[in-house]
């Protein structure tokens, strides 16, 4: 029937057809070339790419334990506890052997350990009687005020609520088995409608501490930021991270763009905005340092496509400029205008990481005064891709509930 259709065709429509057809040919050819080149490279990991861990592959049992193998040590132990509540002398009345009676001064060497076990968990329930009267001098009724910090309405206290949010927020227990461990755990019996009015009341003075360490983000002079996927009642959405050396804001937003941080950051704009390449994260400060972590995995991709020169002592350097940031002090701003305007404060110290590569190897060139303008607040800050994990450790950490920004 193919043939019979071809038969009805004019000239020009055979021409036509033929080169369409060709072009067809020429693309799938070209797809095809690109298939099989990315067959003949590296498998994509977590330590390579931006594959997330969960993704990787597994390690059979065998290649996990000769992972897991590790050389031989000197052995440790758990340090004694610097402040006991208390300690016991357990001296010996009798020799074990003979029978003799023994005294204290026989005993004076002794072996020290620690016994750690929790004390009885049990809630502390206060009962408030509020008395209340009618004054005898202007007999008008009257009520004595309640204890400070024990107000009428919720008897849940502070610390309860506290502890609440984290079992459920943080540690993500859901409100049955979070009821089921209050009751049996610390002997509290509490309703799953009672924890989502905590919950509830608790949103007004979480986005007002988030505020104000939005703030605290916004006039550091040097901001890394970075995103991932969030999934959000069954949508896709976004969890923007954006933080200093002594602040941390996450942000859930249905984008994944740059109003996202034009909208955060309003009018300020940082001396240094640390970030990967992507796209959404250029233009926000004065100059850009690249994340060392994506850099770090860019240069094991090279590493394991074969490149045996450029790429493993550029790995090198990498790796130090992260150690140099993370042992260095934090800059005040006098220190960081000093640092940004010599170059040899911010290359002088790293370039002689590359020594080590071939000699025959080419080296990595020196970048441009705007690439590598990174404070050791920035170096120590970009060391990790994960958020969570970003060092040096925030001293204010800002959790924003999940729902609309």
């Amino acid at each position: 029937m193919y043939h019979d259709e071809l038969a009805k065709l004019s000239k020009e429509e055979l021409i036509a057809l033929g080169l369409a057809q060709a072009a067809q040919i020429e693309e799938l050819t070209r797809r095809i070339a690109e298939l099989e080149a990315k067959l003949g490279g590296p498998p994509k990991t977590p330590d390579n790419s931006s594959t997330p861990p969960s993704q990787a592959r597994k390690p059979n049992r065998a290649e996990r334990r000769a992972a897991n193998k590790r050389k031989r040590r000197p052995g440790v132990f758990r340090a004694l506890a610097p402040d006991p509540d208390r300690i016991i002398e357990s001296v010996a009345e009798r020799c074990p052997h003979c029978e003799h009676a023994l005294t204290p001064a026989d005993q004076s060497d002794f072996h020290a350990y620690d016994h750690i076990e929790l004390p009885p968990i049990r809630p502390v329930i206060t009962r408030i009687h509020r008395h209340r009267g009618v004054c005898p001098s202007c007999r008008r009724g009257f009520s004595a005020p309640p204890p400070a910090g024990m107000p009428p309405g919720s008897p849940f206290g502070p610390d309860l609520v506290a502890l609440i949010l984290h079992l459920h927020v943080t540690q993500a227990i859901g409100f049955e088995r979070l009821v089921r461990l209050l009751d049996e755990v610390f002997g509290i019996c509490i309703s799953e409608g009672a924890i989502a009015n905590m919950l509830a009341r608790a949103g007004a003075p979480l986005t007002a501490a988030a505020e104000t360490i939005a703030a605290e983000v916004r006039s550091s002079k040097v901001v890394a930021s970075d995103e991932t996927s969030a999934r959000v009642e069954g949508k896709n959405w976004w969890q923007w991270v954006m933080l200093s050396s002594t602040a941390v804001h996450h942000l859930i937003a249905d984008s994944r763009g740059a109003v996202v941080l034009t909208d955060f950051l309003g009018e300020t704009k940082p001396d240094v905005w640390v970030a990967d390449r992507y796209a959404a994260q250029a233009g926000h400060g004065e100059e850009r340092q690249l994340c060392l972590a994506h850099l770090l995995r860019d240069a094991q991709f090279a590493i394991d496509a074969g490149d045996s020169g450029f790429a493993p002592g550029f790995q090198k350097l990498l790796r130090r400029a992260t150690a140099i940031g993370q042992r260095r002090p934090q800059l005040k701003d006098s220190t960081l205008s000093q640092y940004r305007a010599d170059p040899s404060l911010r290359w002088g110290r790293l370039s002689t990481a590359s020594s080590t590569a071939s000699s025959t190897a080419p080296q990595p060139p020196r970048p441009a005064a705007s690439s590598l303008a990174v404070s050791a607040n920035a170096a120590a800050i970009c060391s990790s891709s994960s958020p969570a994990a970003m060092s040096p450790p925030p001293t204010t950490i800002a959790s924003v509930p999940y729902g609309p920004a």
